[in-house]
């Protein structure tokens, strides 16, 4: 059983991302058999918020070069959430 911790492993902060705060739009980090159900019902236990909408995507790995080695960076699933007007997640800018 996992739990809501194994869900979601982070959020990921970019610049896209901070474009979409203002949509109380929230990239995370979730784990690859995560279905949208579980991510939505991990974001409100963890936060406390109400989710409002859940998208995933799946992200490719990239191919890398260190010296003659080549190799991939592994895949991994992407959650765009949308919350509920007038809910939202502190997030420390540091």
């Amino acid at each position: 059983m996992n739990t809501s911790y194994d869900i979601i492993k982070h959020l990921v902060r970019t610049e896209k991302g901070s474009d979409m705060l203002a949509e109380n739009k929230y990239i995370f980090r979730v784990a690859n058999d995560a279905n949208k159900i579980q991510i939505k019902q991990a974001v409100e236990e963890i936060y406390n918020v109400t989710v409002k909408k859940v998208n995933t995507l799946k992200m490719q790995g990239k191919w890398k070069r260190v010296r003659y080695k080549e190799g991939k960076t592994p895949d991994w699933k992407k959650a765009v959430v949308t919350l509920k007007q007038g809910d939202k997640i502190d997030i420390a800018t540091t």
